[in-house]
C-alpha cells in the first residue's frame, strides 16, 4: 500500500481510530493485523517470505540468549542460522539474476554455453529494508546489548510494523522493541505534530519529488536526445527528486507512528547543507549508515588499524552500500564513486586546508562554508547519475555530454534559435521547469530555517489562526500541485 493512495487514506485513521479503542493488551494483534494488511496490499503471497525469516529468528534470537547464558560456543552457530536464511532469501530474489547474467555474459566470452538458468521472480517490496531490520536484532541479541524477544507477536511486530515496513528507518531492536510493550496514551500534541509531519512528507513527495520527476524521467529516458545544460539541470532536478521522495517517505513513517505514540529514528537530516562527503553519510539514509558502520565497518577495523587498511574499510562499506541498493553495476559504480570521494578527502585534507589559508578563504568562514557545501553538492550530484541512468553506457554519454555545447545551449537560450528555447531550457514543458525550480528554491529555505530550529515548535506558538492557514495552505498545496498519479517511491524497488 502506498503511503500516497487513497487506500492509506482510509487505512491510516480506521487503524489510528481502533488503536486508541482497543485496550492496552490488545493493541499489538490489531497493528501486527493491520501491518500484514498493508504489506499484502501489494503482493499478497510474499508474506510468506516474511514469516519464514520471523519464524527463524525469533526462535534463533532465543535460543543464542540461552547459548550466551551458558557461554556455548553454540550461539555464534546459532546467529549463522539466522544470517545466512536472510542472506540466502535476499540472495535468491534480490542477486541470483544479477550473478546469473553476469556468469553467462563471461562464459559467452569463452564460446561456453549458459549453464546458468534465469528465474522470472519479482523482488518483494522493501526486503532489504526489513531484512537488515532483521539481521540486527540476531546480532544485537548474540552481542548481549538485547533481551531475547519472548513474545512471538511482538517480535514479528518489529520486523512489520507497517509505517517502516517497506523503506525504514531500518530501525535496532533497542530503539523499538520495548515500545510494544508499552502503553500509548492519546496525546492530542502528540498526534498533531505526527499529523504536520505526515503532511510535510506528503508535501515533500507529491508536490517536490513527483512533479520534477517529469523532466527527469524524460531526459533519463531519452538521454541522447539531450546534452549540456538539459543534462544537468535533470541531474541536479534528481538529487532533489530523490530526497523529497525518500525523505518525504520518512516523514510520513516517522509521522505515523508518532500519532500512535511510536517514536522511530531520525533519517535525514537536511543532508545538502553538508559541508563533506562525510558530513553527507551523518545525514543521509541515517538509519543505514549507522548499520553499516555498526554491523560492517567497526568490525572490519574501521579507522583502528591503519591508514591504508582504513581507506580500504571505507571502498569495501561503499561498495556493499553501492550493492545494498541495488543489483547492477551502476548502483555498485555509485558506491565506488562515494568510497573514492571518501578516500580522496582524507588524503587531501592537509592540502585543501593549507590552499584554503593561502587563498585566505578561510578569513571568511561563510564563503568558504558555502564552497564547500556547493562542492559536496556537485559531487554527490555527479554521483546520483549512475544511481538514476539505466544503464552504464547511458551514464557515460550523460557524464561525457554535461558540458558539452553550453555555449550553444547559451545562445538558443538567449536568442531562441530555431525556436528551441524551451527544449534547451525547459525540456519542452516551462510550467513544470519553473514550478520545480520554485519549489526547490522553498524546499531549501524552509531546511535554512530549520537550521535555527523545530519549524513544528515554531508553528506551535504561533496563534491559532496562523497554525491553521498553514495546515490548509498545506493541504490546498497537496490538492492542487500534487501529481496524483501513485507513484511508487524510489526506495521501494531496493
Amino acid at each position: 500500500m502506498l503511503f500516497n493512495s487513497l487506500d492509506f487514506l482510509f487505512f491510516f485513521p480506521t487503524v489510528v481510530f481502533i488503536f486508541f479503542i482497543l485496550p492496552y493488551q490488545h493493541r499489538w494483534w490489531w497493528l501486527l493485523i493491520a501491518s500484514c494488511y498493508f504489506y499484502m496490499a501489494l503482493i499478497p503471497v510474499y508474506i510468506l517470505i516474511l514469516g519464514f525469516t520471523i519464524v527463524i529468528d525469533y526462535f534463533t534470537g532465543i535460543y543464542i540468549e540461552k547459548a550466551n547464558q551458558k557461554r556455548s560456543k553454540k550461539s555464534r552457530y546459532l546467529l549463522i542460522i539466522s544470517l545466512v536464511a536472510n542472506i540466502g532469501i535476499l540472495g535468491i530474489f534480490k542477486y541470483y539474476n544479477f550473478f546469473s547474467e553476469n556468469i553467462n555474459w563471461l562464459q559467452q566470452q569463452f564460446n561456453l554455453q549458459n549453464t546458468i538458468p534465469y528465474l522470472s521472480i519479482i523482488l518483494p517490496v522493501g526486503l532489504s529494508f526489513h531484512t537488515f531490520q532483521a539481521m540486527s536484532y540476531t546480532i544485537e541479541v548474540y552481542r548481549g546489548n538485547q533481551a531475547a524477544e519472548k513474545h512471538f507477536g511482538k517480535y514479528a511486530l518489529y520486523v512489520m510494523f507497517f509505517p517502516q515496513l517497506v523503506a525504514g528507518p531500518i530501525e535496532r531492536p533497542q530503539n523499538i522493541l520495548h515500545q510494544f510493550h508499552q502503553k500509548q496514551d492519546f496525546d492530542f500534541r502528540r498526534i498533531t505534530a505526527g499529523l504536520q509531519l505526515i503532511g510535510w512528507g506528503l508535501f515533500k513527495k507529491v508536490v517536490i519529488a513527483d512533479r520534477v520527476a517529469i523532466l527527469v524521467n524524460e531526459v533519463y529516458t531519452h538521454p541522447y536526445n539531450y546534452q549540456g545544460i538539459s543534462l544537468i539541470v535533470a541531474t541536479v532536478f534528481f538529487a532533489f527528486q530523490i530526497y523529497c521522495d525518500f525523505s518525504g517517505y520518512s516523514d510520513i513513517a516517522l509521522g505515523s507512528a508518532q500519532v500512535m505514540g511510536f517514536n522511530l529514528m531520525q533519517n535525514f537530516n537536511r543532508p545538502y547543507f553538508s559541508t563533506s562527503v562525510a558530513e553527507f553519510w551523518k545525514r543521509w539514509h541515517i538509519s543505514l549508515s549507522t548499520w553499516f558502520k555498526d554491523y560492517v565497518y567497526i568490525p572490519l577495523g574501521g579507522n583502528r588499524k591503519g591508514k591504508w587498511k582504513w581507506y580500504f574499510n571505507l571502498l569495501i562499506i561503499f561498495l556493499i552500500s553501492g550493492f545494498w541498493h541495488g543489483a547492477s553495476w551502476t548502483f555498485i559504480i555509485w558506491g565506488a564513486l562515494h568510497g573514492f570521494y571518501m578516500i580522496s578527502s582524507a588524503i587531501t585534507l592537509p592540502i585543501r586546508g593549507k590552499f584554503a589559508q593561502l587563498i585566505h578563504v578561510d578569513t571568511y568562514p561563510k564563503i568558504h562554508k558555502l564552497i564547500q557545501i556547493l562542492t559536496t553538492f556537485a559531487l554527490v550530484c555527479f554521483a546520483w547519475i549512475f544511481f538514476r541512468a539505466n544503464s552504464i553506457t547511458d551514464a557515460y554519454y550523460i557524464t561525457t555530454h554535461l558540458f558539452t555545447g553550453i555555449q550553444e545551449n547559451i545562445q538558443t537560450i538567449i536568442f531562441n534559435e530555431d525556436g528551441l528555447r524551451e527544449k534547451v531550457l525547459f525540456l519542452g514543458d516551462s510550467y513544470y521547469f519553473i514550478s520545480g525550480v520554485l519549489l526547490i528554491i522553498l524546499l531549501v529555505m524552509i531546511e535554512k530555517i530549520q537550521n535555527n530550529g523545530s519549524i513544528r515548535l515554531m508553528l506551535s506558538n504561533q496563534p491559532l489562526f496562523v497554525r491553521w492557514s498553514v495546515y490548509y495552505l498545506l493541504i490546498l498545496a497537496i490538492i492542487f500541485l500534487g501529481i496524483h498519479t501513485k507513484a511508487d517511491f524510489i526506495y521501494f524497488q531496493f
